[in-house]
């Protein structure tokens, strides 16, 4: 029987809250199913905006499932002192920054599965 190893990162966020400084991170992709951008907060107190923010992208695979960036994520926090890890339950919407990748207020053209979804539930809004 094969074993299938625990991503290190919900092995760590499994552990539940053990203070501060957290990590927090959220996966985004085209769709439900594919993480192709995994973004990651540093937050040092309750109620702060995070101190510093990285990403990491994916144009083959799953960041999910990235052995490598899974790593730097580890390498990153581990940087940082985090005491805690907070993950995303899925896939929190579309890779693309709005303003950056596409003008504010419209919805991006790469990613026509979210237009028209809400980004925390995936259910269809009008």
């Amino acid at each position: 029987m094969k074993i299938k190893r625990l991503n290190p990162l919900k092995k760590k966020a499994q552990k539940g809250f053990k203070g501060y400084p957290v990590a927090t991170v959220a996966y985004y992709g085209p769709d439900n199913k594919l993480a192709s951008k995994v973004a990651v907060g540093i937050i040092v107190q309750e109620d702060a905006d995070p101190i510093d923010l990285q990403r990491w992208h994916s144009e083959q695979g799953d960041v999910r499932f990235d052995k490598s960036i899974n790593m730097e994520i580890m390498e990153y926090i581990q940087q940082h002192e985090v005491k805690t890890v907070a993950i995303s339950d899925g896939i929190m919407g579309c890779p693309h920054e709005e303003g950056t990748d596409y003008p504010d207020g419209e919805k991006c053209p790469q990613c026509p599965f979210w237009a028209n979804r809400d980004r925390f539930t995936g259910e269809i809004i009008h």
